[in-house]
Formats: structure tokens, C-alpha cells, sequence
């Protein structure tokens, strides 16, 4: 072994033990005939001591040591004269006695420092460099952690972890498939599964009546912070439930993990809301509940003022900011600005201070009695020193654009702290969704959800109203996931595929065999599926996930480290039978 310590391990009880460390150099510091290095491996750091006055010649290679080379020590550990508070190992020192340089380096690109210099193109280039970095080291270990203790929970409920295909049939609903080319069955394709839906629903058929797995995804879409063409998700489900006993389920997995890795006690269930409330009060179905700032709709108090951008709007909404009647004009067009900008894209902004001896101001004083503001501060129930800020327009495009100004006044007034947590489920989803390009519905969650009971008899005549029996985990504004009931009855899933548009043959093609599988007793059944990298994200205090995955891609969907997607060789594309078109 080239260690029989680790550089996280030693304390002052080891004092006066031989020790040999290996490791990376993290930093070396030249003090007189003193030459002090910073060993580091992935358990942490131990400062290692060169004496002149010891050995010279020892000191003196210690003296042309370069940052990350690696490096093996050995010496005694003695009481650290200058202790460091932030090391696990600040208490002692090692006095070391010989030095052997295992492989040099060259300068890295970035300092290996949780406070690094390097952006984040050039982390994701050298993403073996960035991997060595502690903050990110420790996002894995809570990842690995995590892993383990979702295991151990769902095992202890009776789930079994069943493994599921990855090449799959195509089925081009809702996001994009990645497809791959089959070499032995020429012009024909497998796809990278978007979730593992209909193979867990075989399995209920199958008789598997709990099952989960922590599995890879794929879905070929634009990316964000929180999404990545290939992530994970905790998928699970299960057999003879209602919605009430899969929301208890995972509600009781998410407390869990809460406790286990930030010592969290929810007590109290999780609360529900509907999502036509979400929507209308928050303008989101994943609204961030850690702040009030609730949408008020004030429409019937605006008109008749000669003001048509709110005589004219289908919906006035308004939001209270505590404490911020003291806005200058400067800040105030700054927040225009904002809602102004392509991703929210307002058209303007309209505003009322409520002045702390109780004088109101508004941006269209013109139009408007002071009665008549009088009347928006009491339906707002905004106090002297409040901001109340209003836009106008289309209902669910201005709640969209309302929603984005309330988050961005969240921000600025510190009320989305991470490590505050807020969670809920919203349910009674739509479970359908209009296209006006190509007028047809489209499920809104897909194909295999369950219509609510109470509304299977307005399939026909009212299908925009039809509630799913679906429902959606938020976690501090971030959808941690969802799933629904399940359709077992063949004659129920022929009828929404008709719905959707799919034809008789279509449906088949498609999906046949699991319609052939529901003739064979298919129990009713339901699930959900966690985004497993979000989870630890959130947990992490992170806005990204991409720091809890090991080698992510970017915002084009590249790994820039090792260059892919990348061309292939026109070999391997004869023998695909594969001819390139680009355009």
C-alpha cells in the first residue's frame, strides 16, 4: 500500500505515530529553513513539515514540489504549533522523514480550491481537475450517501429494485427521442428511454407490486440549469393503490431523506394544492412556497378609467413587496426593465406605494382616484411601507410574467434562502393540454394517466376540463418530481389514445404490447418518478445540477472534455447502412 493513513484522519491522539500519506500537493509555503506542503487527497488536507535543521537535502526537494504533483510522506505526527480550526487535521502536523514524488504535474488550468478561478467552460474542459475540488467531491459523497439511503428506505417498504431496457422502441411523444442506429436490422432504430414508464407498468402486470430503480434517462431537449440530456431519477411504482397511498409513500421517502442528511424533522404532512390554485395564485405549478407575495386579482376595480391597458386586459394582477414603498424611480425602472426582458416579456409595469403616514403614490395617478388606489391597497391588504407592483394582460401569460416578478422580488429581498425548505404537492392537473398550432389536445403528463374518476364522463363533451389523477412533488419552487394514477382498463386507454389522436393502427404500433399485456389482468396501479440529481441538488443548497453529476454536459448538450457528439468514421456509417443529409 502506498498509504497507511489517510490526509483526513490524524488527530492529536496519533501524536508520535509513523505515518505515510499519499496524495496531491495542494499548496507549498517556503519559510525560512522551514518548508511547509499541504497534502491533499479526497479525504481532506494534513500540512507535512521540512526542517533544514532535520534533513537538508529533504527539504531542499520538498522546495521544487509543484501544485497537484503526487506525491507519498512519511513522518511523525507531532501537536501543530499554529492550529487551523478549519481543518478536520488543524491540531497536528506531520514532521516528515522522507519524500518520494510519485508523478509530477503540470500547472493546472484552475486552483484546485473551492473558491476557484476558473469558469465554468474551462471546469467542464478539465472536469478531472474540477472533480478534485472538496465542494465538489462533497456533492458526490452526498449523492453516493443519498443512493444508498433511498435503497435502504424503499427496501425496507417491500420495493424490489428491477433493472429495465435502455435500447427501447421509439415512441415520439412529448420530448425528443435519442435514437440509435441497429446494425443487424438495417434502417431501423432503437431510442434511449425518456423514463422506464411502460416497463414498470409490465411489471405491475407482471406482479412485481413494488418496484423501484435509480435509473439513467434520456431526453434530447433544450437545456437549462436544472436539465440535462441524460439524468436520474428514482422510479418506483406500484400496485392496488389509490393516490392517496402513493402520495403517502413518498411523501414518507422525501421526510426521510430530509432527516437523514440535514437532521430536518417535517412533522406535519405536506400541504396540497390544486393546480388551477397554483396557477392562480402563484402562477406556476411549482410555485416556491418559502414566501408569501400570493397573487391578488384586482380586474374588477381597474376599469372605467379611460386607462386601456387595464380597460382592455383580460387579467389584473397584483403582488405586495413588505417593505418597499422606499423604492427610488431608479430601482423601480429597473424592475420595468425586467419584465420587460424576452424571458419574461411584459409590456410594462404599473406600480402603488403606500407611504409610511399612509399616502399613496402609483405610477398612474392620472387615471385613478386616490379612493380609487385606496380600493386596490385594501383588496391587496398592503400596509404602510408596502410596494404593491401590477401587470396586465392575457390571464395565464401575465401570471407566467407576474410569477417571474415575484421570484425576482423574493431574490432581492432574501426570502428564497436555501437551506429553508418548503415543500408541497400539487395535484388535480389538467389532464389534457390544447395546441393552437397543430388544434389538437396533447396529455399533458402522458398517455397513460388516469382521468379522475369524478370526470371520465366529460371525455367527450368537455375534454379541456378533465382532471388527471396526477400530482407533482415542489420543493422550494423546483419540481422534485410526480406521476400519477395509471389507466389498467384497455377499453380506457383505447379511448384516450382516440383523444389524442392516435389511430386504431398507430396505437398499436406503438404501444401494442402493452394493450395486449392489459388483456391479461392488469392491476390498477400507480407510481411516481424523484429527479434524483435535482434531489441532491436542492439538499446540496446548489441552483444547478450539473455539480452533482460526475461528467456533465453543457448548455449545447456537449461534453466538452472528451468532444461528443463528434463525428464518425464513414466505416462505422457503412455498416449502418447510414447516409448523411446535412443541411
Amino acid at each position: 500500500m502506498f498509504r497507511n493513513k489517510t490526509c483526513g484522519e490524524l488527530r492529536l491522539s496519533d501524536a508520535g505515530q509513523e505515518v505515510t500519506l499519499a496524495g496531491w500537493v495542494q499548496r507549498t509555503r517556503k519559510m525560512g529553513g522551514m518548508t511547509f506542503v499541504d497534502l491533499r487527497d479526497r479525504y481532506g488536507i494534513t500540512q507535512v513539515v521540512f526542517n533544514v535543521d532535520t534533513d537538508a537535502a529533504l527539504q531542499e526537494q520538498a522546495n521544487h514540489l509543484g501544485r497537484e504533483y503526487v506525491v507519498q510522506i512519511t513522518g511523525k505526527v507531532a501537536e501543530r504549533y499554529a492550529k487551523n480550526q478549519e481543518l478536520s487535521t488543524g491540531d497536528i502536523e506531520i514532521i516528515a522523514s522522507s519524500l518520494r514524488i510519485l508523478n509530477s504535474s503540470d500547472v493546472p488550468p484552475f486552483t484546485i480550491e473551492d473558491d476557484t478561478d476558473g469558469g465554468d467552460d474551462l471546469r467542464m474542459k478539465y472536469r478531472y481537475l474540477d472533480l478534485r475540488r472538496p465542494a465538489v467531491r462533497r456533492n458526490l459523497e452526498l449523492r453516493h450517501r443519498m443512493a444508498f439511503e433511498i435503497r435502504r428506505y424503499l427496501d425496507s417498504k417491500g420495493f424490489l429494485e428491477v433493472e429495465t431496457p435502455v435500447l427501447i422502441k421509439s415512441t415520439p411523444e412529448g420530448a425528443r427521442d435519442f435514437v440509435v442506429p441497429s446494425r443487424m436490422n438495417p434502417g431501423q432504430f432503437y431510442a434511449l428511454p425518456q423514463s422506464p414508464q411502460t416497463f414498470k407498468q409490465l411489471l405491475m402486470v407482471s406482479g412485481f407490486d413494488r418496484y423501484f430503480q435509480i435509473v439513467k434517462c434520456f431526453r434530447d431537449e433544450d437545456l437549462r440549469a436544472d436539465r440535462q440530456p441524460e439524468f436520474t431519477q428514482i422510479d418506483c411504482e406500484m400496485s392496488f393503490v389509490e393516490q392517496e397511498d402513493v402520495l403517502q409513500m413518498f411523501e414518507g421517502l422525501v421526510k426521510h431523506i430530509f432527516k437523514y442528511v440535514k437532521d430536518i424533522d417535517f412533522t406535519d404532512p405536506f400541504p396540497r394544492m390544486t393546480w388551477a390554485d397554483a396557477m392562480r395564485l402563484y402562477g406556476s405549478d411549482k410555485p416556491d412556497t418559502r414566501f408569501g407575495m400570493e397573487f391578488v386579482e384586482i380586474k374588477d376595480l381597474t376599469g372605467g378609467r379611460n386607462f386601456a391597458v387595464l380597460d382592455d386586459a383580460e387579467y389584473v394582477g397584483a403582488i405586495v413587496a413588505p417593505g418597499c414603498a422606499g423604492y427610488t424611480r431608479k430601482q423601480l425602472d429597473q424592475l420595468t426593465e425586467f419584465v420587460k426582458r424576452p424571458q419574461v416579456g411584459a409590456k410594462g409595469m404599473m406600480w402603488v406605494k403606500v407611504e409610511d403616514d399612509g399616502s399613496i403614490k402609483s405610477s398612474v395617478s392620472k387615471f385613478y382616484t386616490e379612493d380609487d388606489l385606496a380600493k386596490w391597497v385594501e383588496r391587496t391588504g398592503a400596509k404602510p411601507g408596502d410596494l404593491i407592483l401590477i401587470l396586465a394582460g392575457p390571464t395565464m401569460k401575465t401570471r407566467k410574467q407576474l410569477c417571474e416578478l415575484r421570484l425576482e422580488m423574493g431574490s432581492r429581498l432574501g426570502l428564497r434562502d436555501p437551506q429553508k425548505f418548503s415543500c408541497l404537492w400539487v395535484i388535480d392537473f389538467p389532464l389534457f393540454e390544447w395546441d393552437d398550432e397543430t388544434q389538437r389536445y396533447y396529455a399533458m403528463h402522458h398517455p397513460f394517466t388516469s382521468p379522475n374518476p369524478e370526470d371520465i364522463h366529460l371525455l367527450d363533451s368537455d375534454t379541456g376540463a378533465v382532471r388527471a389523477t396526477a400530482y407533482d412533488m415542489i420543493v422550494n419552487g423546483n419540481e422534485l418530481g410526480g406521476g400519477s394514477i395509471r389507466i389498467h382498463e384497455a377499453e380506457l386507454q383505447d379511448h384516450m389514445f382516440r383523444l389524442l389522436g392516435l389511430s386504431e393502427e398507430d396505437a398499436q404500433y406503438k404501444f401494442g404490447f402493452l394493450m395486449n399485456a392489459f388483456k391479461y389482468g392488469a392491476p390498477p396501479h400507480g407510481g411516481l418518478a424523484f429527479g434524483f440529481d435535482r434531489f441532491v441538488s436542492i439538499l446540496a443548497g446548489l441552483d444547478s445540477i450539473r455539480d452533482v453529476i460526475a461528467f456533465p454536459k453543457n448548455n449545447s448538450g456537449r461534453d466538452v472534455m472528451i468532444d461528443a457528439p463528434s463525428a464518425i468514421d464513414d466505416t462505422q456509417l457503412d455498416e449502418l447502412q447510414i447516409a448523411l443529409n446535412l443541411k
